[in-house]
């Protein structure tokens, strides 16, 4: 079914009883050209991508639970190109084009919203530092403002701009950032993916591989085997799990990040914004509720549940930097296991098994990379070469000490 304005109108005559499911939830054959492991944004979009772009539709995404509700379902829906090294730069110019047009290419409707996002600077040296940054995206052909503290007040009236500790100087603002709702993207990739032929199984945890003699031929799951010429792995905070059961240890680890809604208010911020004297993001769903959060928990961790310590960690920051937030109650908060890479940038790469791809170590910036991530993963798995934007995220980058250390802040996953 195409979704439409006259189908609409054809269902709401019928009393909406004839809409028909998004996807085919499917039994796993015995084999498939392609496998593969993860159904969640990347996942989805790989397996759409191999589809549309390569003709490869015997091709299945393996869920151990069910779709959307992953690290897909669970971030604060933020999408951006506002990037600095030319490594990564191009790569997430690419997604945010994605984004623009995915709508319109899936026949679903993600709920982009395109209300920019600033980044609050509070020195003389952290405004050079975005400078630098906005003058990198513009020779890139990518959007960037700096603004001054009365632009950045006219965009969000209710900042705490002179009475703080850290007084708002200005922000950095790329106009055409903003927000896509989460669930929905999982849902559409899904949906579109399934009407190419594609193969959505949930609820097939892979428990193991089939490897001989260095190559892999398939995988063991709770449903039983199946065989598959090449083998893609894309599930975010459980990738070291996975890879060690190929025998294999990734220069990554599996952290906390919390993510929190407050009660639904009337509309108070417009666009996004990050806090650069701490670790905090907001902004403002279609349903009122305020959408935050801030830094990883610091620990390692597979709990989809955060701490106390972090609660208070991002509150303080929300009201520093607009106290007005604090007479909001926060509704609901929720955890998801991120796979933090050494540099704080992701992998898109064949590993040492011969056949087995990895898709891995986005830290925070998974969902942004969502459109871009499918296309590049296959790319790789249909070709078995890297996409020109994604060359960067090479796997042996951190053997031979040409890593994309985004934000210069160590090799410490947890200072990323």
């Amino acid at each position: 079914m195409r979704y439409s304005a006259l189908s609409l109108l054809k269902n709401a005559l019928s009393g909406h009883k004839n809409w028909q499911p998004l996807w085919r939830d499917d039994n796993p054959k015995d084999g498939y050209d392609i496998l593969i492991i993860g159904g969640g944004g990347h996942g989805l979009a790989t397996a759409y991508y191999l589809a549309k772009e390569f003709g490869i539709t015997n091709v299945a995404v393996l869920e151990k639970g069910w779709i959307g509700g992953g690290n897909v379902g669970r971030n604060t829906t933020i999408i951006r190109s506002n990037y600095l090294l030319p490594g990564n730069i191009p790569f997430y110019e690419l997604s945010m084009q994605l984004w623009e047009d995915l709508e319109q290419d899936i026949n679903y409707n993600a709920m982009i919203s395109q209300r920019g996002v600033l980044n609050l600077y509070h020195s003389d040296g952290q405004r050079d530092a975005f400078a630098r940054r906005g003058n990198a995206m513009r020779l890139h052909g990518v959007d960037a403002q700096l603004l001054d503290v009365g632009e950045v007040l006219r965009l969000v009236p209710h900042l705490n701009v002179e009475d703080a500790r850290f007084p708002i100087l200005g922000g950095l603002f790329q106009p055409r950032g903003g927000t896509v709702r989460h669930d929905a993207v999982a849902w559409g990739y899904a949906r579109a993916a399934g009407a190419r032929g594609v193969s959505i199984v949930q609820n097939c945890e892979v428990t193991g591989f089939n490897i001989s003699n260095g190559k892999v031929f398939g995988v063991e799951t709770t449903r039983g085997p199946i065989n598959a010429g090449r083998i893609g792995v894309a599930v975010a905070g459980s990738s070291g799990l996975l890879a060690q059961m190929a025998g294999l240890k990734l220069p990554v680890e599996s952290h906390v990040l919390q993510a929190f809604v407050s009660e639904a208010l009337k509309p108070v911020i417009n666009t996004v914004v990050t806090y650069g004297a701490g670790h905090f993001y907001i902004s403002q769903s279609d349903k009122g509720g305020l959408v935050f959060g801030g830094d990883l928990d610091g620990y390692n961790s597979y709990a989809q549940r955060g701490n106390l310590a972090t609660v208070e960690d991002v509150c303080e920051g929300a009201i520093s930097m607009m106290p007005a937030l604090g007479a909001a109650r926060i509704l609901r908060h929720w955890g998801g296991i991120v796979d933090m890479s050494m540099d704080g940038s992701p992998i898109i790469d064949k590993t040492p098994v011969d056949g087995l791809y990895l898709n891995a170590g986005w830290c925070y910036g998974g969902f942004k990379a969502t459109p871009a991530s499918g296309l590049a993963f296959a790319h790789l798995l249909a070709r078995e070469v890297s996409l020109e934007e994604a060359a960067a995220y090479r796997l042996d980058r951190f053997g031979e000490g040409a890593l994309l250390d985004e934000k210069g802040m160590g090799a410490q996953p947890n200072l990323h």
